[in-house]
């Protein structure tokens, strides 16, 4: 321990004073003394006293009250306080203050030198302890603003548009990709809640998704023609983040495709009518062996297989395109029941159980009524198809909230894990079927379409070995109040 410290005393007793000063000044220690609060101040700010001895009362004053206020101002330093009468209240009194140790007469010189280097040893340790956590958490700070500054660098690199917002919407962060979007410029959004910020249909539309399906994609459009892939994820105990990508070269090429795959399967009916038409005709001409009508009845097969085909890519084409727009207000146990009274000759032919489950009364939906149809009975039918004879194919119809689910499961072969991702693509089918099972792949990818025509979320719970269940959501009917008059 250095012996040039600097011993500062706040006392007015000149015993005390003496006896202070001998033992201080003969262990090499520097002194000070204050004989008021002025200059008990003025010193300590002129000087770095490495340790303050204080009265019990000094100048009429508390030194319990002093040493208080002392420490709120220098958290650090260490005091003494010289107590008349060291009575337990005092002792308790200097403890809660912060005090380092006590003096109470009769004093030695050893004794007063042991509780100042102890104080002094005790401060140093506390000093060297704040000094490393000062280092550790500058160290922390620096690595955190490094890692801050590789954030902002990847997010301006990022093709793709992002925004953080807080839990009440206020914009926290934005990067370059997502101010271009929406044309805000370099103007500071940071704390401006998003919606005064950007006024756009379709973000108010996925922000008000966001904590509904947020695994959901939503697109925005724009009038200059641009359209975005926009996903909300929802961050615990900050808000919630939106990215957007920029896929307007892909709608291009879709609608390129749609256009080529219509124009293509519309100019394929009239020769299929045509070869339908002249094999109808050819028992007009002569007679037909065995052979002939078995050939007959294989070219009838694949031409009727083509047909469906171009039938289901039309259907897709005016689904994808937004042709099939009109709705009405439908009840869906009408639909339902048409459909099973459809198919029942089917379920009977492979001897299959069917189960209904549906409850008394179902909310009437907003949905085009023959697509709606056409979704059961694709996802009927695949249940049916894929179902061996003697199986179950079981129908549960569910209201909660403000949609209503329809789960369709069946007792099939299952669908591989690697396969379900991709079973509501076009023309994709499962790696088990069989090739002798008929199919274009096209039932499903006209089931989803339909659906997400209908603001409708589908997906698929398989097992292989056990089978498949189908589930649909889709939204109920809720009339629109009628506005008051205006007045």
């Amino acid at each position: 321990m250095p012996k040039s410290d600097l011993i500062l005393l706040a006392l007015d007793d000149p015993q005390l004073l003496k006896l202070l000063e001998h033992a201080l000044v003969a262990a090499s220690f520097e002194m000070a003394v204050a004989g008021d609060r002025a200059a008990l101040d003025k010193a300590l700010q002129e000087t770095t006293p490495a340790l303050l001895i204080i009265g019990e009362r000094f100048k009429d004053h508390s030194g319990l009250e002093i040493s208080g206020e002392l420490l709120e101002r220098f958290p650090t330093l260490p005091i003494l306080l010289f107590a008349n009468q060291g009575t337990p209240a005092v002792i308790k009194e200097a403890l809660r203050v912060g005090i380092s140790d006590c003096l109470c007469p009769p004093m030695h010189s050893e004794e007063i030198l042991r509780a100042a280097e102890n104080s002094l040893k005790r401060a140093q340790r506390i000093g060297d302890w704040t000094r490393r956590e000062v280092k550790r958490t500058t160290a922390s700070l620096e690595q955190q603003v490094k890692e801050l500054q590789k954030l902002e660098t990847i997010l301006t690199h990022i093709e793709g548009g992002v925004m953080i917002l807080d839990e009440a919407e206020r914009i926290l962060l934005t990067n370059p990709a997502m101010r271009t979007a929406f044309g805000l410029g370099d103007s500071k959004l940071s704390g401006r809640p998003v919606r005064e910020v950007v006024q756009h249909p379709d973000l108010n539309t996925l922000l008000e998704n966001s904590g509904r399906d947020p695994l959901k994609p939503h697109e925005i459009h724009f009038a200059d023609g641009r359209a975005f892939n926009a996903h909300s994820t929802p961050i615990p105990q900050i808000g919630v983040a939106i990215t957007m990508e920029d896929i307007t070269y892909l709608k291009a090429l879709d609608r390129l495709k749609s256009d080529f795959v219509y124009t293509v399967s519309h100019d394929l009916r009239s020769p299929l009518t045509a070869i339908l038409g002249y094999i109808e005709l050819l028992d007009r001409v002569g007679p037909l062996n065995d052979h002939q009508r078995e050939f007959v009845q294989r070219v009838q097969a694949s031409v009727q297989s083509i047909t469906d085909l171009v039938n289901n890519l039309l259907d897709l084409g005016r689904i994808e395109a937004g042709f099939d727009t009109q709705k009405e207000v439908i009840p869906l146990e009408g639909i339902l029941r048409y459909t099973l009274d459809t198919i029942s000759n089917q379920i009977t032919e492979k001897k299959q159980n069917l189960c209904l489950e549906m409850p008394a009364h179902i909310p009437y939906l907003l949905s085009n009524p023959i697509r709606l149809r056409q979704m059961l009975d694709n996802l009927l039918g695949n249940a049916i198809k894929y179902t061996p004879e003697g199986g179950d194919v079981s129908i549960k119809v569910e209201v909660e909230g403000d949609q209503v689910i329809l789960c369709i499961s069946d007792t099939g072969p299952g669908i591989p894990p690697a396969d379900q991702p991709h079973i509501f693509d076009k023309f994709y089918r499962a790696g088990n079927i069989p090739k002798d099972v008929p199919g274009s792949g096209l039932g499903l990818a006209i089931v989803k379409s339909i659906v997400d025509n209908h603001s409708g979320r589908i997906w698929v719970e398989s097992t292989l070995g056990k089978g498949s269940t189908f589930t649909v959501v889709l939204p109920i009917y809720r009339p629109e109040k009628p506005q008051p008059p205006s007045v």
